[in-house]
């Protein structure tokens, strides 16, 4: 078996036990407690809510992330990789087989009781950053809002972090709504809500919102150049460079990415050259093609678009 299909194996198994993680969150804690929080989860479990039961949230989870592919696809011609859709499914699956393991729901006499209900929502906020945080460090999508936030990104000058801010109060708002919830009801979602954005960073570095900028030093510079713009579709910046110590001129990489594409660059820079030298820097802000649009604000855009 080839180097590169046992790290297709390891990925995958690692995007199920993640799936699995972004499960136990919502069937364990959160919905056994009737509680609800932001993202497309969040508007499951409302709906599930408003209907007593009737239509529970990894149906409508996998059937409203279906929807956004096509409409997403239709509008913008996003491709949408495989593993976003393996872990869709595998997401509503683990749900369903959780969902009936009522003995490790945080209900009374279950495995996960917790008898304070304010730490219900830190506990899901964790293993909710867990799960999606590992889906998004091996390439992977759970889908939903971050569909959302692309096609409306796409066509407004509106940041990606306001669009997720903003769908995720309005979700949790939604709470109110159904009979018999009080704004405590939607405290607790707000309070999974910030827990979970602040883990997602300790996993993923924050996959929705935050790119790295890579130096890359390797004498097999050309065939790591040649990786990442024809299998990544990144571009890559050669940069000239002088060794203080030997006097010797030399190229050096300079390349962008999206931080869920980090462990697939460092994979594929050890297996081309393992003496290769790489430093990684975060970064929060990264404009132009491939990355996010330079934001001048909706009138400003109206009037340039006026005056052409």
């Amino acid at each position: 078996m080839s180097v590169k299909v046992r790290n297709l194996i390891n990925d995958y198994i690692l995007l199920t036990v993640a799936c699995f993680f972004f499960a136990v969150a919502w069937e364990c804690f959160m919905i056994p407690n009737g509680m609800s929080s932001g993202g497309m989860m969040g508007l499951c479990t409302i709906i599930q809510y408003a209907t007593m039961g009737l239509i529970p949230a990894q149906y409508t989870y996998i059937v409203i992330n279906a929807v956004l592919i096509v409409i997403a696809m239709l509008a913008m011609g996003i491709g949408f990789g495989f593993k976003t859709i393996y872990c869709i499914v595998i997401s509503s699956l683990a749900m369903h087989i959780i969902s009936g393991l009522t003995a490790i729901h945080s209900i009374p006499g279950g495995f996960f009781f917790v008898q304070e209900t304010v730490l219900i929502p830190v506990i899901a906020g964790v293993f909710e950053a867990i799960g999606i945080g590992m889906v998004l460090r091996y390439g992977g999508s759970t889908g939903g809002t971050d569909i959302i936030a692309l096609m409306v990104n796409k066509y407004y000058p509106v940041s990606l972090s306001m669009i997720f801010l903003v769908t995720d109060l309005v979700i949790c708002s939604l709470l109110l709504l159904l009979p018999g919830k009080t704004f405590s009801d939607m405290c607790y979602g707000l309070e999974e809500l910030v827990i979970f954005s602040l883990l997602i960073d300790l996993v993923a570095g924050g996959g929705k919102r935050t790119s790295c900028q890579l130096l890359v030093f390797s004498e097999k510079f050309e065939a790591i150049a040649d990786h990442i713009i024809n299998d990544m579709n990144r571009g890559v910046t050669v940069l000239s460079a002088k060794g203080w110590f030997t006097k010797k001129e030399r190229d050096v990489l300079l390349i962008i990415i999206s931080q869920n594409q980090l462990n697939e660059v460092s994979r594929a820079v050890k297996e081309i050259d393992p003496k290769a030298f790489m430093s990684v820097s975060p970064t929060s802000s990264v404009y132009g093609e491939g990355f996010e649009e330079i934001k001048t604000g909706v009138k400003l855009k109206k009037k340039a678009d006026a005056d052409s």
